[in-house]
């Protein structure tokens, strides 16, 4: 079973296990209550920086709040469908899969991304550093997706066999 497994297809995998775990359990105390969810240490630098440099009031905070846990979620989503699909040895093979997992990729990376400014702008360096290691871990598995192509199918060239004295070289021959 394990024998046409990439190295991209076993790295993304590995990460989808981080990240939904992870980024389920912040994107649900965030939906069940926002304010208290959003001031919890993964989001605590987005909370500090919305209430600090943007002055939200409290209805706009619930409402980043929850923006935030959609786009979390959504991340959560696209790799749930490329651990789905990675399961399908065809689409293991030829690379199906890695449509979903660049897109959970590149939301992740934002999201991870705009919280590390975040955090580096309201100097919550413990955020800073999960979040410095959430976009390596992305952007490490994105080079890895990038640099490694799916195996080629071989392609068989077909030869012409040569005519025979009797058989004249006709367009319907070929």
């Amino acid at each position: 079973m394990f024998r046409n497994w990439r190295i991209g297809s076993v790295n993304g995998a590995l990460l989808a296990a981080y990240f939904i775990s992870a980024w389920t359990l912040v994107a649900f105390s965030i939906m069940v209550a926002p304010v208290h969810g959003l001031y919890e240490r993964p989001s605590v630098a987005v909370a500090l920086f919305l209430s600090d440099h943007l002055e939200m009031t409290g209805m706009s905070t619930v409402r980043a709040a929850w923006l935030l846990a959609l786009g979390r979620l959504t991340v959560v989503a696209f790799f749930v469908i490329y651990l789905a699909l990675l399961w399908i040895p065809r689409t293991r093979k030829n690379g199906g899969s890695d449509e979903a997992l660049g897109i959970a990729l590149a939301i992740g990376s934002l999201i991870s991304f705009a919280s590390m400014v975040m955090a580096s702008k309201v100097g919550e360096m413990a955020a800073l550093r999960l979040h410095a290691t959430e976009l390596l871990l992305l952007l490490g598995a994105a080079i890895v997706v990038v640099i490694e192509k799916p195996a080629t199918a071989p392609k068989t060239v077909e030869t012409a066999a040569p005519l025979g004295l009797e058989q004249a070289e006709l367009l319907h021959n070929r």
